[in-house]
């Protein structure tokens, strides 16, 4: 029986410092980004939807939201890896992976932003639909730069959660840091060293987001308190402006 060759520091350091892991953490990052942004908008539309008063745009966004949250996104990458090629659309496995995991995501991140949104005082709404906005400025200028502040920390945490999630597309040939990795233990067969550097990787990352995030949420909280109650404040704005009209 083979005994398991000893932790080797030396295949470690090299693997920590392998120009192909960098390349993957690179593309662990952008991925992640782009995915999340994509998400996020996609997200929206679907609160949006589901807190529409048309029936069919509420069934449609609970429909998606049901059917992406009750199935693993490993199987949605592979569907749409394996199942897009015999409809006739052939894409790289970077677009299969940005489509997957951003439909995905947004089946999350939908809640986020509906309860964000919900957190806004309908008074708010209400005034100022009543000034003469469109349902569309009234999201863009009243509703959503509140509920950003609540929405701040689960977002946070959903990119933290998808900095991870990456790994999953390695299934479909995406060269992202785990898929690095295990090219590069196949040249030796250093697997324990080349995943515990790869780990560091994922810590390194996760933590640089985690002192990000708290900065953005300190920064948020910092400008909420300056104007305390901020919401009130701007309520009792549109109520001013609702009454010199109706003046």
């Amino acid at each position: 029986m083979r005994t398991p060759d000893m932790w080797s520091w030396d295949a470690f350091l090299t693997y920590l410092t392998a120009e192909t892991l960098l390349q993957g953490a690179v593309t662990t990052i952008w991925l992640t980004v782009v995915t999340m942004v994509l998400g996020l908008i996609l997200g929206l539309v679907l609160a949006i939807a589901r807190g529409s008063r048309v029936l069919p745009l509420r069934w449609f966004g609970n429909f998606y939201i049901w059917l992406f949250r009750g199935t693993p996104v490993l199987v949605q990458l592979i569907i749409i890896y394996t199942g897009l090629p015999q409809l006739g659309l052939k894409l790289s496995p970077v677009w299969c992976a940005i489509i997957g995991l951003s439909l995905n995501e947004a089946a999350y991140l939908s809640e986020i932003v509906r309860g964000g949104i919900m957190s806004v005082a309908k008074g708010q709404y209400e005034a100022a639909r009543a000034l003469g906005m469109s349902p569309i400025k009234v999201m863009r200028v009243v509703v959503l730069p509140q509920a950003f502040r609540i929405m701040v920390p689960p977002l946070g945490n959903s990119l933290n959660g998808m900095l991870k999630t990456t790994t999953l597309v390695s299934v479909i040939s995406v060269e992202e840091l785990l898929r690095r990795t295990q090219y590069a233990v196949q040249v030796d067969f250093r697997v324990l060293e080349g995943l515990v550097a790869a780990a560091l990787y994922f810590l390194l990352m996760t933590s640089i987001w985690t002192l990000i995030q708290s900065r953005i949420e300190s920064v948020l909280n910092k400008s909420h308190r300056a104007a305390p109650n901020q919401s009130e404040a701007r309520e009792l704005q549109l109520e001013s402006e609702l009454e010199g009209v109706s003046r």
